[in-house]
């Protein structure tokens, strides 16, 4: 395998000549880069990445860190997050945090280490001072459906709560009261933020309900389906239904309809996040949007700009949920 001074020796010039070439120095005269390229081309030589980051303090990569890559939500804040990477002459890394301070730590050393230019970060695990001292490290590190206080203008989230009072708001204005929650069975603040919007909703329509219409699960189909299980098996009267995602949302039909429990006409259900799921369920589902994909763009562009100290222009920093109309409500 041809080295950096086998070319330098091919093309006639020194190895700090063809490290100027490599890295794109203004110094490099027209004729050095003609002959440096034409022995690369003849030799067959690439140039390390590694060594290139060294001298332009550069890898030309994102990172980015979600909780699960096989999560269609976080497939959507990837994919934004890499066409905002790629308009930039970036490439994407990406890690895996399940929602764990092990693994969000491990996986955002490895991005730090590769000495990516900016990081998009979904971290649930870490704590806030963790967090706060990565930032300081990383300059072009921005956090993702979070909000902390002394990262502010750094952190890019979603009023959770008010999401969770639309939907919830949404079955009470179309005359239910006794409705039920499917929650996420995670210890994160998205939990208790989705919870306390539907609790807030109830108190301001002065409907009084037990305990027992909350039921927990993963929060996916899985976990829809079984905690819809568990809110019919205690019998409880349910007219409406609020669920923390709406894959949560689509379990919870699948339950319904093996018992035979026809929806909207007799339990109305609402989700959350409008993904693609919510369209293709039956029957479509009324769901809170989550502009996860604008949320992602704006995070990777501050990312970006934050990396390469430019003077960033306030822009919404807490986005909001709107409710989107579909066919799983029905008025009582």
């Amino acid at each position: 395998m041809a080295t950096i001074k086998d070319v330098a020796k091919a093309a006639g010039v020194s190895v700090a000549t063809v490290s100027r070439v490599v890295n794109k120095s203004p110094k490099a005269s027209q004729s050095s880069i003609q002959a440096v390229t034409e022995a690369m081309k003849a030799l067959g030589y690439r140039p390390n990445a590694a060594a290139r980051a060294l001298v332009s303090q550069s890898t030309n990569t994102m990172g980015v860190l979600v909780s699960d890559v096989s999560d269609p939500f976080f497939g959507t804040l990837i994919k934004a997050v890499d066409t905002i990477a790629r308009e930039n002459g970036k490439h994407l890394l990406i890690g895996n945090g399940y929602h764990n301070s092990h693994d969000e730590r491990q996986a955002l050393e490895l991005l730090i280490n590769n000495r990516c230019d900016a990081l998009v970060i979904h971290a649930k695990g870490l704590s806030d001072d963790e967090l706060i001292r990565y930032a300081e490290e990383v300059k072009g590190m921005v956090l993702i459906n979070r909000h902390i206080p002394e990262l502010a203008e750094r952190c890019i989230s979603l009023d959770n709560r008010k999401g969770s009072f639309l939907a919830t708001e949404y079955l009470i204005r179309h005359g239910h009261c006794k409705i039920a929650c499917i929650a996420s069975s995670h210890n994160i603040e998205d939990t208790d933020e989705r919870l306390q919007g539907y609790q807030a909703a109830l108190t301001a329509y002065g409907i009084e309900l037990p305990k027992s219409y909350i039921e927990y699960g993963d929060p996916n189909s899985d976990g829809g389906e079984i905690a819809m299980t568990n809110l019919l098996t205690k019998s409880l009267e349910i007219t409406g239904v609020v669920a923390y995602n709406d894959h949560m949302a689509a379990g919870a039909l699948a339950t319904l309809e093996q018992n035979s429990i026809e929806v909207p006409n007799q339990i109305s259900i609402v989700g959350f996040d409008d993904g693609l799921i919510a369209r293709f369920v039956h029957p479509s589902l009324t769901t809170i949007r989550y502009p996860i994909e604008m949320m992602a763009e704006r995070a990777a562009r501050l990312a970006l700009a934050l990396s390469r100290d430019e003077v960033i222009e306030e822009e919404t920093a807490i986005f909001t949920p709107t409710l989107v109309r579909r066919n799983s409500v029905e008025r009582r």
